[in-house]
């Protein structure tokens, strides 16, 4: 078993092994430019998994965090307070480091510091045919929200799945 090291984006050389391994593992083609987007304004939420004796990058997510709400007043006094909303945009390990826990790490990891960042609730999209990643997000309390027809470009309908923190 690897031993596997966590840390969150520092530099753009982080870049490469991230989008190597997504673009392998999920089925959208993204640009340089939607990594950057995330990246660059959400660089805490955006972790990445090495193996420390292969020194490559096993895994790794990509998430990001809005606000959606304020609570009003009536509940919460004359100071409003902003929540906001994670969302996990993407996730992938590599195909010889899975069922080690190293994507079940990444997401916890990464919904803890969107807590910590003040985040309610956190949702994203998964394949309804991606019957490991749906796995995955139900084990750590997701919940299917609803189904989205035909929300791949390749026409594949997915989840939406939201978890309250």
């Amino acid at each position: 078993m690897a031993t596997v090291e966590y840390r969150i984006y520092e530099k753009e050389s982080d870049l490469e092994p991230a989008m190597a391994l997504i673009d392998q593992d999920l089925s959208e083609p993204y640009s340089i430019y939607t990594y950057r987007y995330f990246v660059q304004q959400w660089p805490s939420l955006c972790i990445l998994a090495f193996d420390k004796q292969a020194n490559k990058c096993i895994g790794v997510i990509i998430c990001k965090l809005e606000p959606h709400k304020t609570n009003p007043t009536e509940y919460f006094g004359e100071n409003k307070t902003v929540l906001n909303r994670g969302y996990i945009g993407m996730v992938a390990v590599d195909p010889q480091y899975r069922k080690q826990g190293v994507g079940s790490s990444l997401v916890v990891q990464a919904l803890d510091a969107m807590k910590q960042q003040g985040a309610d609730e956190v949702i994203l999209e998964a394949e309804t045919s991606n019957k490991g990643a749906l796995a995955l997000y139900e084990r750590l309390g997701f919940i299917r929200e609803k189904r989205l027809y035909r929300y791949y470009l390749s026409g594949a309908d997915a989840f939406r799945l939201k978890l309250w923190l």
